[in-house]
């Protein structure tokens, strides 16, 4: 019976090549620009956008749900068009603004309307799809689909909840659309 042995990470996520404390060859420098501010990480190629936001950065506010591009709740901006950070590879983002969940209210606190909306309709109940859904919402309304109940749920159908807080959801976007509208 072969050993295996299980390897973690050193503590800045950095896998070293032999004794030189330099890092591994394929670590890639990057700046990524987030909510407005330029963070500068070391990290390899693989890392997805969703993995350096949340354990690189500590912006928890995007979630891992399947972690294959299935249930949304890692939908994130990236130059205001909406994408899974599941699926994006950090390094293929380098030079783009990136908006997260944390990036949508104004810098005094004042929540941006798709969230405001989501609390007054009561959108949302274990919330862990929240952000995500509010993501999507805006990039609904910003693209113009959120002209009728029917539109909003298709254009919606890419963010799942388990929880079925679907029609509070369609009413939250609504509610926004036509608060934005005005």
């Amino acid at each position: 019976m072969t050993s295996q042995h299980i390897i973690d990470p050193p503590e800045d996520g950095h896998f070293r090549n032999g004794g030189n404390n330099q890092p591994s060859p394929t670590t890639l420098s990057i700046d990524l620009t987030i909510n407005g501010e330029t963070h500068s990480l070391d990290i390899e190629p693989r890392v997805t956008l969703l993995d350096a936001l949340r354990e690189r950065l500590a912006l928890t506010g995007t979630k891992k749900g399947c972690d294959q591009g299935q249930c949304g709740a890692c939908t994130v901006h990236v130059d205001g068009e909406r994408v899974l950070a599941c699926l994006t590879l950090a390094a293929q983002v380098e030079g783009r603004s990136i908006t997260t969940i944390e990036g949508l209210a104004d810098a005094d606190g004042t929540l941006h309307a798709v969230q405001a909306a989501f609390l007054e309709q009561d959108a949302f109940q274990c919330g862990y799809c929240t952000p995500g859904q509010i993501m999507s919402a805006v990039a609904c309304i910003r693209e113009g689909h959120a002209g009728s109940d029917e539109d909003i749920r298709e254009y919606m159908a890419g963010n799942l909840c388990r929880c079925g807080a679907y029609p509070h959801i369609v009413a939250a976007v609504r509610q926004a659309a036509r608060e934005l509208r005005s």
